[in-house]
């Protein structure tokens, strides 16, 4: 009989817990995070993608593959920030995620591999989906370095996936206006002059706007001529991730920023350098501690206020230290629920030309590719192929109306600029000769962006 009472009594605990544990939403592991680095440096000798086919001769600063791994006892997310031009799909995000997927099981749709965009990293991938006007043929690419660098990207995963630890994330925005403008300036007819750099005299002129709207620009008086000019808008938002252990110390922090790296590029064309990102992660790794990653923004027509070794110095500080100033004051938590998402997406392309037409070499109709978006609880990273120009990411970013939007370009491929129609109207060097992508390509990102952040945001 009491045999038959304790039975029961022991039933009836399995049967309380287990309904605690499947519906009780409180029922959830604890958040786990790591991160690492791995070296990423070029041999002396290999050409640099501003090198014009010129073998690299000196290093600036070493080149890293950065990564960030979470778990929520459910779901694996991976991020990985590469010194690197692109990471195109066919050349190295796509092999990366194979390996990591083969050794993990982590699912692709929850791996992002993006590139800084440093203009004064190695030449590694073929251009497959996008060739500008006058583009000589790709220079030999050194396959040795390539299939070693796809194992040193995938291994900066691996590593941060064993070291996984409790971590509580939490997320900020700063601003930094004053260090980057548009460089597509129009004239009263709505024609565009591309301003890639700016004289000394134009530059002291600098003055950041807000707009009624909300756009931000930063303007200058051209002296050239009578004409008024007016500078396109740039985002000047400086997102930060903050990722703690349990002692409340930063285990890793993110930081996401909107600016061309050309720094360096062309003035020392044969240098290697991670340009002024190294100079953003390095003032927050100094001053906090931890690994600090740092992933583009919206930088598609967005370059530096001024370029050369010091000024590298300066966008990388004031950057760096606005993201420190953020990251002081974030509130952070381990109550976050993960999940990714990716999908296929066609992009229209320009009518080939006679003489690619009968080419081998060349671009597909449509041209292919994925966007990603990552949760992280109330954080959303979105995760966009190609130079995406301002204005498209600013749409993406008004009409998702979310707090804490991270939208990482050059992220999983490279598909060259992507434009938004009014910019074909305007002319100038992003639509014309950079891109192969048609009018309308701009607009099928917004619209397949914002869908996918709404399906991930309907998960449970």
């Amino acid at each position: 009989m009491r045999k038959n009472i304790a039975v029961k009594s022991l039933t009836w605990v399995l049967v309380v817990f287990l309904s605690l544990y499947i519906f009780c939403p409180g029922a959830q592991a604890e958040l786990k995070g790591g991160c690492a680095k791995v070296n990423i440096t070029p041999p002396l000798g290999i050409p640099l993608i501003g090198s014009y086919g010129k073998p690299s001769d000196d290093i600036l600063d070493e080149l890293y593959a950065k990564a960030l791994v979470f778990n929520d006892g459910n779901n694996t997310l991976v991020i990985v920030s590469c010194d690197l031009l692109y990471t195109p799909l066919e050349e190295i995000a796509g092999p990366v995620r194979k390996i990591i997927t083969e050794k993990t099981g982590i699912p692709e749709r929850n791996i992002l591999v993006c590139a800084t965009h440093t203009h004064s990293g190695p030449e590694v991938f073929t251009k497959s989906k996008f060739r500008t006007a006058g583009d000589a043929p790709p220079p030999a690419i050194d396959r040795y370095y390539l299939d070693t660098l796809v194992k040193k990207i995938a291994g900066s995963a691996l590593i941060a996936h064993k070291e996984m630890r409790q971590v509580k994330i939490g997320a900020a925005k700063g601003q930094a206006p004053e260090i980057v403008y548009n460089r597509r300036p129009k004239n009263n007819d709505g024609l565009v002059k591309m301003a890639f750099t700016l004289p000394p005299e134009v530059r002291a002129t600098r003055k950041v706007v807000v707009e009624p709207g909300g756009d931000v620009r930063t303007t200058f008086v051209l002296p050239d001529d009578k004409t008024e000019w007016k500078f396109g808008p740039i985002d000047p938002e400086v997102c930060v991730l903050r990722v703690e252990n349990t002692a409340g110390e930063i285990l890793a922090s993110l930081v996401n920023f909107g600016c061309h790296p050309v720094s360096i590029y062309p003035y020392l064309s044969t240098s290697v350098s991670a340009d002024y990102p190294a100079f953003v992660t390095s003032v927050v790794e100094r001053a906090e501690g931890g690994l600090c990653l740092f992933t583009l923004g919206l930088a598609g027509d967005a370059v530096p206020f001024d370029r050369g070794i010091l000024p590298r110095r300066q966008i990388g500080r004031a950057v760096g230290g606005e993201a420190l100033r953020r990251l002081q004051f974030v509130t952070t938590t381990d109550d976050v629920t993960l999940s990714g998402l990716k999908t296929e997406v066609e992009f229209p392309s320009k009518p080939q030309t006679a003489e690619n037409a009968a080419s081998d070499d060349k671009i597909s109709e449509p041209v292919t590719s994925e966007i990603q978006v990552l949760r992280l609880g109330d954080i959303y990273i979105l995760g966009l192929p190609g130079e995406v120009l301002v204005e498209v990411g600013l749409a993406i970013k008004k009409r998702a109306g979310l707090e804490n939007l991270f939208i990482v370009t050059l992220s999983n491929d490279a598909i060259g600029y992507v434009c938004h129609s009014a910019a074909y109207d305007e002319g100038g060097y992003e639509p014309a000769g950079a891109t192969n992508l048609a009018k309308g390509a701009g607009e099928i990102m917004i619209e397949q962006a914002l869908e996918l952040i709404d399906k991930i945001k309907q998960e449970r």
